[in-house]
């Protein structure tokens, strides 16, 4: 007997009455008989069937975390200016600063005409009134000095402040010296000595210009100041230099 089978078949086909039966046993004639059956070799993929259509949106998804910065990018171009803003309110007075002295606030100069052949002592003194406790005073003499009638002889100009001379950041003088042929010459010259003093208190300052002695050791001689012309001392009050 043979079977006619079918994947989709869930009973046995009906039975038909044949005149003979090739496949049954012994070639006899029969019935048809239902049989389990060996699946056929699969058919070709069929075709891609037609577009559906489109589904309805999904839902929002929950966000994800925050991914890491990324590089710098490279400067970009130089942007229009903008408007003027508005007028922004006035500012608070602010605190006073420290006082600043200008050279020309505090100064005096004093003058004589007349000439002095004292060989040593006090010449002149003027008196000053520095108004700061940290500043400095500037001073200079302008005139004629004269040394006369000697040979390898010396004479020393200088400043006081109140008596003393000045320590910081030294003497302020001028020292003129005459060899071999100083007893031929009286050399009338035109002189400047000039110099700064810190640490002077302040208030009243009296400021003397003297003559004397060379730190040399030499003896006095012949000193002459002031001929025919003015001397001056200028006397001024300076911030102190810098360190």
């Amino acid at each position: 007997m043979a079977a006619f089978c079918s994947a989709k078949d869930k009973k046995p086909p009906d039975t038909k009455h044949v005149s003979s039966c090739p496949s049954c046993n012994g070639g006899q004639t029969g019935m048809w008989t239902y049989m389990t059956c060996v699946p056929g070799a699969p058919g070709a993929p069929g075709r891609d069937g037609t577009k559906g259509d489109l589904g309805s949106p999904g839902k929002t998804g929950t966000q994800g975390p925050r991914g890491a910065d990324g590089k710098k990018g490279s400067k970009g171009e130089r942007g229009i200016q903008g408007s003027a803003g508005q007028k922004g309110e006035r500012g608070n007075k602010g605190d006073s600063g420290t006082p600043r002295l200008a050279s020309h606030m505090n100064w005096k100069e004093c003058a004589w005409k007349k000439g002095d052949g004292k060989d040593s002592g006090l010449l002149f003194s003027c008196n000053f009134v520095k108004k700061y406790p940290d500043t400095a005073l500037h001073v200079y003499y302008a005139g004629n000095l004269r040394i006369y009638g000697c040979d390898n002889c010396c004479s020393r100009w200088y400043f006081t402040f109140n008596g003393a001379e000045c320590k910081s950041p030294g003497t302020i003088d001028g020292a003129f010296y005459l060899y071999r042929l100083g007893l031929k010459l009286n050399p009338h010259h035109h002189r400047h000595i000039e110099g700064h003093c810190n640490n002077i208190q302040k208030g009243k300052v009296r400021v003397g210009f003297w003559v004397g002695k060379c730190v040399t050791g030499h003896k006095l001689i012949d000193a002459h100041t002031g001929w025919h012309s003015m001397n001056r001392v200028f006397i001024e009050e300076v911030p102190k230099a810098q360190q």
